[in-house]
Formats: C-alpha cells, sequence, structure tokens
C-alpha cells in the first residue's frame, strides 16, 4: 500500500515494516505527509496502527523500511526530533499532586518560558477542550474522558510542526470529539502535520489524507 502527497514531507514511511518471530505487525507502508496535513491511520484492531506511530517514536523498531522526520530518520534521541514531534501515543506523565490547570501551565512554560504569554497559551488550551470547569482538580478526581482531555491539552499547549495521536477519541462523546477534530483542524491550517490512528468516524471525514492498514 503506497500513499504520495505533494510538498516536503514531514512525516514518512518509505516500506515501512515490522515482523516479530515470523508475525507481521505492520505490512510495508508508505505514504508522506507534508506541513500542515491531517493524516488518519485507519484499519481493524492488531492491523498495526499504533505500531506505526510507535516506530516514528523510536518505541517499536522496524524490521524494513523507514520512518523519517523532515526527511531525518526518525530518531527520538535527536534533540531536533524532540523539538518538532508532540505525540499522545504513551501515556503521558502526570502529576498526582497538581491540579490540571498547573501541570498544563508547566508543560506551556517549559516551552515557551514563563511569561504571562505563556499562561494565555496554556489557558487558550484549556478552554479549547472544554476543561475550565475542571482545572482546580487533581487528576484523580475527574473522569476518564476529562483525562483523556487533560491529555490531549499537554500534548497541544506546546509547538510542535508534527504530531502524533492515537485514539484521541478514546473515552470521548461526539461533542468533545468535535471539540479535538476542531483544534487538530485549527492547528493543521497553522502549519502542523498531524498523523492520527483512529476507529472515529467524525475525525476520518475531517482528514485529508488516510493510511489504511490491515
Amino acid at each position: 500500500m503506497a500513499v504520495r502527497t505533494t510538498g516536503v514531507p514531514v512525516l514518512a514511511a518509505d516500506g515501512a515494516t515490522v515482523a516479530v518471530g515470523g508475525t507481521t505487525l505492520l505490512a510495508p507502508t508508505t505514504f508522506a505527509v507534508a506541513p500542515g496535513g491531517f493524516w488518519c491511520v485507519t484499519g481493524g484492531n492488531g492491523s498495526g496502527k499504533t505500531t506505526l506511530l510507535r516506530a516514528f517514536l523510536g518505541s517499536r523498531s522496524l524490521t524494513g523500511g523507514s520512518c523519517s522526520i523532515g526527511g531525518e530518520p526518525a530518531d527520538m534521541a535527536r534533540p531536533s526530533h524532540r523539538r518538532v514531534l508532540a505525540s499522545l501515543v504513551e501515556p503521558v506523565p502526570i502529576a498526582r499532586d497538581m491540579t490540571l490547570r498547573e501541570q498544563v501551565s508547566l508543560v506551556a512554560a517549559s516551552w515557551y518560558g514563563n511569561t504571562s504569554d505563556t499562561a494565555g497559551r496554556a489557558e487558550g488550551i484549556i478552554e479549547r477542550l472544554g476543561l475550565s470547569p475542571f482545572v482546580e482538580r487533581f487528576p484523580h478526581q475527574v473522569s476518564s474522558g476529562q483525562l483523556q482531555l487533560f491529555s490531549l491539552a499537554l500534548t497541544f499547549v506546546r509547538p510542535a510542526r508534527a504530531a502524533l495521536l492515537d485514539e484521541p477519541e478514546r473515552h470521548l462523546d461526539d461533542h468533545r470529539v468535535g471539540l479535538v477534530a476542531g483544534l487538530i483542524a485549527e492547528r493543521a491550517e497553522q502549519g502542523t502535520a498531524f498523523l492520527v490512528a483512529t476507529h472515529e468516524a467524525a475525525l476520518v471525514e475531517a482528514c485529508d489524507g488516510r493510511v489504511e492498514l490491515g
């Protein structure tokens, strides 16, 4: 399966393959996502969606082909790759004894510095994802859906040229899925490239490219 986009790709796979002990976890896959592209990875359970995202992060080694970020082999040991790539694939680190607002603000400050503008960025993401009524709570005091939105806020509050999201719709109702889809589309318009593994029809309908696995 091979799909191409025009422009210089931010995220690209060229025959990316993962096989373990005679079992193929990711069949050879080729695609390229240009700046501002919003691409979905679809397919049944076990088709390799999460495996593909982990290959870009380096937490799953390829047995064939390649994954690249900005034309270079994907390698999260490179500071340049860590700067440009945001992800919600593995669970994000969460502090039990800090409120949601404190943690979103801390991540924003770690990237932008501790300024009034940075505080505005944090509040903007909090409001955009509908978290304002819950931001003074601790992570163990919110629902699974609110915790998912919080994880997305921690991901979106930092700058990124590219973002990997694994089932961002998890635990969310239709309204909140719409909030996430709108934020992805907005960031894509600003130039961020998205690769989103999903089962959610609303996200697939909103994307402009698709990698079908399995």
